[in-house]
């Protein structure tokens, strides 16, 4: 479903989250610094003058993959299809070669400016199931919904993992999986990390996130994308390429953002996890 003229990222591939501040360092750092970027489609349809023409020049040396905040694909207003016709030709324009969203929701009769975790129920996923499905209809293509941090989950008839599993069979869409999540929801939440990656259907994973998290409590984590990944988040990533494949695995630092140069001894660091597990013959998945 996606545009022939868009070429895939390759497996081995390490990407920044495109925040303003870092445009400059990036339209000035070598090539290959990193391999591709991610923006919240939402921040940049749209934009003009000198951040617009930042965001072109990048997007001239860089892939471009969107990563939205907005479409609410659990909520229960209706799906802003104008939105989604926009979204459509930002994604053309730009030779978007994945789309991806979080499986939450966020708009009641207005923005919530929050992602709310879905109910944990039959009717959730029938219900979320068939907005994704129309999402990649109007679409033309398949999009990747990410597993999401959360602190709450009321009315669940369901594990979490069920969940997640239940709608990405019903939908038919991929999984941008997140160990860094993962490894948030298991310490709140108290269950094994690595068993619920085991969970997840290997041959769905488009993508990979990784980022770090604030340490509120010993056992409440905060997913904040403000600090430096931690250790068992490193292991987690290892054990994805393990149990999915290599796959393209992107950097998420919203807060706190440090020099690029920072980033990038982070972004060598996912090489050379790829490598490494390339080496001990995880496949190499495409996305």
């Amino acid at each position: 479903m996606t545009p022939e003229r868009v070429r895939a990222l390759p497996a081995r591939s390490a990407g920044l989250g495109l925040r303003r501040p870092l445009a400059a360092a990036l339209l000035a750092a070598p090539a290959g610094a990193v391999d591709f970027l991610e923006v919240a489609p939402e921040n940049w349809i749209g934009v003009g003058g000198r951040h617009g023409k930042a965001f072109a020049a990048l997007a001239e040396r860089h892939p471009i993959v969107c990563h939205g905040l907005s479409l609410s694909l659990g909520g229960p207003a209706p799906l802003d299809m104008d939105f989604v016709a926009t979204l459509k030709g930002f994604l053309d324009r730009w030779q978007v070669p994945i789309c991806s969203e979080h499986l939450s929701w966020c708009a009641d009769e207005g923005h919530l400016y929050d992602l709310a975790p879905i109910p944990f129920t039959e009717e959730a996923v029938r219900h979320t199931a068939a907005r994704i499905a129309r999402v990649q209809d109007a679409l033309g293509r398949r999009i990747a919904v990410e597993n999401v941090s959360y602190y709450a989950a009321p009315w669940q008839e369901m594990p979490e993992i069920d969940f997640i599993n239940a709608v990405l069979a019903e939908a038919d869409c991929d999984l941008l999986l997140d160990v860094n999540n993962i490894h948030v929801n298991a310490v709140n939440h108290g269950y094994d990390a690595l068993a619920f990656l085991h969970a997840l259907p290997p041959e769905r994973v488009r993508y990979i996130h990784v980022a770090g998290h604030f340490v509120q409590a010993p056992d409440l984590l905060v997913d904040t994308h403000g600090a430096a990944v931690t250790d068992p988040v490193w292991s987690l990533l290892a054990a994805a390429y393990r149990h999915a494949g290599v796959r393209p695995t992107l950097l998420e630092r919203d807060f706190n953002i440090p020099p690029l140069l920072v980033l990038l001894e982070e972004i060598d660091t996912i090489r050379m996890m790829q490598d490494a597990a390339l080496a001990e013959g995880a496949p190499a998945r495409v996305a």
